[in-house]
């Protein structure tokens, strides 16, 4: 059977060191390989970046994970995707420096990279995994049937590093809306109880929702909160409009996972990912 593949996207900033451990200490339970890849405008640039993906393999060659250096000629926004696509990969790990980062280094236009594969993403701040990795996973649930998607990532994540999962829901005063929160609790209790995963589940306010979830996150010490990217074909304008942008450049630096929607149900396509 083939590794699980995993890709970081590596500019040799720090914080593309940080998105490494990240995936450093998700691949060692797995025994998966981790794929650096750097992207260059002209075949001149290859040999010097070569040269550095090799040093920052070095760096990290006592931690007893596969790693593999790839230099490509191309653009960023484009072959992250194609990358991912031709190598099976099952998670991309990319850091940014927080929401001045966000515009600047990844920027309008490489929000492209995220929506270019159905492969998720974890987006790393300046924050260092732990050794333990992913002990605690926040799951925000609002009312898009696409939430339920993520659930069965969240789930494997969860068995490989014996995460608490914690689900937030939004507190809805219409009648009709409350039970279809309260639906989606006790669909994601069944869920994880099924796969022998603690969870817990707290209502928040659904004014300013992204800023309760970071709140609660903090409160709860998460290591990780799982999104979906709702509208996959403009971002952009998602994370303007909804509260993604805020949650992935969130002021506690909490990793973030991004989780694009697939048109096929839950079971066949992200139960796949990370089987166990």
């Amino acid at each position: 059977m083939s590794k699980k593949v995993f890709i970081v996207p590596h500019d040799f900033t720090s914080v593309a060191d940080i998105a490494l451990e990240h995936a450093i200490a998700t691949a060692k339970p797995l025994n998966a390989v981790v794929h650096l890849l750097h992207v260059v405008a002209k075949d001149t640039q290859i040999k010097e970046a070569a040269d550095k993906l090799d040093a920052v393999i070095a760096k990290y060659n006592n931690e007893g994970v596969e790693m593999m250096p790839t230099v490509r000629i191309g653009s960023i926004f484009e072959d992250i995707g194609v990358y991912a696509s031709e190598h099976l990969a099952e998670l991309i790990f990319m850091g940014t420096h927080g929401a001045h980062g966000w515009q600047h280094i990844v920027g309008s236009h490489a929000l492209k990279v995220v929506t270019s594969s159905t492969v998720p993403f974890i987006i790393v701040q300046e924050r260092v995994v732990k050794k333990t990795g992913y002990d605690s996973i926040v799951v925000p649930m609002d009312l898009h049937k696409e939430t339920k998607q993520k659930l069965s990532m969240v789930a494997n994540l969860a068995k490989y590093f014996n995460s608490k999962v914690h689900v937030v829901t939004p507190d809805e005063t219409d009648e009709f809306l409350r039970y279809q929160v309260e639906s989606n609790i006790i669909f994601s209790q069944r869920f994880f109880k099924e796969r022998g995963i603690e969870m817990t589940s707290a209502i928040v306010s659904s004014s300013g929702f992204d800023k309760e979830v970071v709140k609660y996150a903090v409160s709860v010490d998460a290591d990780l909160i799982a999104i979906m990217n709702l509208n996959r074909n403009s971002f952009l304008n998602a994370i303007t409009a909804n509260y993604e942008q805020y949650v992935i450049t969130n002021d506690a630096l909490i990793p973030t996972l991004i989780v694009n929607p697939v048109e096929v149900n839950t079971g066949s396509a992200l139960g796949n990912m990370f089987s166990i």
